[in-house]
């Protein structure tokens, strides 16, 4: 996620440092630069302008104190700037009102926003434990209502039924008495989208929205979209009372600019954004975290989040009862911690909000390469006896070229595998044994695809 930009700024910084203090000259080339990383990452010019004056009216002159270089005080101006242009805290949703409250969502097509549904339900039921009705208006797209069907069996939440026969406004009529019957806490009203901003797209969700008085109604929108990301959302903003915005796909780019953009050209804030294909990838939009992130500073707090929301606490619990007993740590093990990983977004997501230098060592190892020789590990302890995995040392040659032939692999893979599993063990040991110092020592080098 802006990935291009992170670079950018990075070299801007490190061209200031050794310097004095922030001068006209010294501000000048490093907003030359800023302004170039900011279009190429797709911001908007407008936004461009408006940041880069900002941003040089703030930093022009300001005294660099204490042990602070230069480039560490042009960080703190931008790091600000950045989270004012984005919109400073986090805007949630505002469900105080009459049970059920309404949600509906807008947004063209192929923007995600059934997924979006689908996400946003998990996220209400689990976080705020609302009871949740969802229901698909979309008469158009003839796998949509399927879609929000099997999306809402996965996530737990229900679904009413609706078809293409019917009239949009009649669909969500019908859901609204329903969820009121039902004493639903919240009615998740997914649209048709189109392929372009038309005419008759507007006036029907306009009259939607007037049926169904939400109060929450959200654009989705396709961050890979770049500059036309941010035109729709204003030909949106024109068309219906929108009360926030949930970028999409923000993992699909490098540039990612409309996350920059969005806010100060509709005015509207951003809630949310989608990371990922998993019901699980949707976060809280937090301006401040985002900009620490852009700046190569990480972001400890999404990660402490993460860790929270993928850690099973039973699992983590039963782990260090047995480390604790000293009855050591086996293949089951190994491939349990793999699968914690999996659940809190994998390891590119994770090291990737890291701060300072783990964070760019995230960038150095490939996060496809990461990922991939995470499942081939995974494949290989499949293709094992539950007995060979509780007792590693029995796999001798001959059951080497079994495992190997059963997960797909070569040998020298196999034999890779339980290398890497033996130092990991060691390491098992000395923190069982409090040794912290050395564990973390002979974690080097130790992660997949490093």
């Amino acid at each position: 996620m802006l990935d291009n930009l992170t670079s950018r700024l990075s070299g801007v910084i490190k061209e200031l440092r050794g310097q004095a203090r922030l001068t006209e000259t010294n501000i000048q080339d490093a907003m030359r630069e800023v302004r170039m990383a900011l279009l190429e990452a797709d911001v908007a010019l407008p936004v461009v302008k408006a940041f880069i004056s900002q941003v040089k009216e703030r930093a022009l002159g300001q005294e660099v104190m204490g042990s602070l270089t230069p480039g560490q005080a042009l960080i703190g101006v931008v790091n600000d700037e950045l989270t004012r242009l984005m919109g400073e805290k986090n805007d949630a949703l505002n469900l105080s009102a009459v049970p059920p409250a309404v949600v509906l969502m807008a947004g063209l097509q192929g923007a995600g926003k059934t997924t979006t549904v689908g996400k946003l339900s998990k996220l209400l039921k689990e976080t705020q434990k609302k009871k949740v009705l969802v229901v698909s208006a979309d008469v158009y797209r003839p796998a949509a209502i399927e879609q929000l069907r099997l999306l809402a069996e996965q996530v737990g939440v229900e679904w009413f039924p609706s078809d293409g026969q019917q009239k949009p406004v009649d669909i969500a009529r019908a859901a609204i008495d329903y969820a009121r019957r039902h004493y639903f806490d919240v009615l998740m009203v997914d649209t048709a989208g189109r392929l372009a901003i038309d005419e008759a797209m507007m006036e029907e969700i306009k009259a939607l929205h007037a049926a169904v008085q939400p109060v929450e109604t959200l654009f989705v929108v396709d961050a890979m979209q770049g500059q036309d990301a941010v035109n729709t959302a204003q030909a949106f903003n024109e068309a219906l009372p929108l009360t926030g915005v949930i970028l999409t796909k923000m993992d699909g780019d490098a540039r990612g600019g409309a996350a920059l953009s969005v806010r100060h050209i509709t005015g509207k804030p951003i809630k949310f954004i989608g990371v990922g294909e998993k019901l699980t990838g949707l976060e809280p939009f937090y301006p401040d975290r985002i900009a620490s992130r852009i700046l190569g500073m990480g972001d400890v707090l999404s990660l402490i989040e993460d860790v929270q929301k993928g850690l099973d606490q039973a699992e983590a619990a039963k782990m260090a009862k047995k480390l604790k007993s000293g009855k050591g740590f086996d293949l089951e093990d190994f491939k349990a911690q793999m699968q914690q990983m999996k659940n809190m977004g994998g390891m590119s997501s994770l090291m990737e909000k890291m701060p300072g230098q783990l964070g760019q060592l995230a960038k150095g190892v490939q996060g496809a390469e990461a990922e991939k020789a995470m499942r081939r590990i995974e494949g290989i302890i499949n293709a094992m006896t539950p007995e060979e995995r509780r007792k590693p040392e029995l796999i001798k040659a001959s059951r080497k070229r079994r495992i190997a032939a059963g997960s797909g692999v070569t040998v020298q893979e196999v034999n890779r595998l339980l290398n890497q599993f033996e130092q990991t063990q060691k390491m098992m040991k000395q923190f069982s044994k409090g040794g912290l110092t050395k564990l973390m020592r002979g974690m080097k080098g130790m992660l997949p695809g490093m």
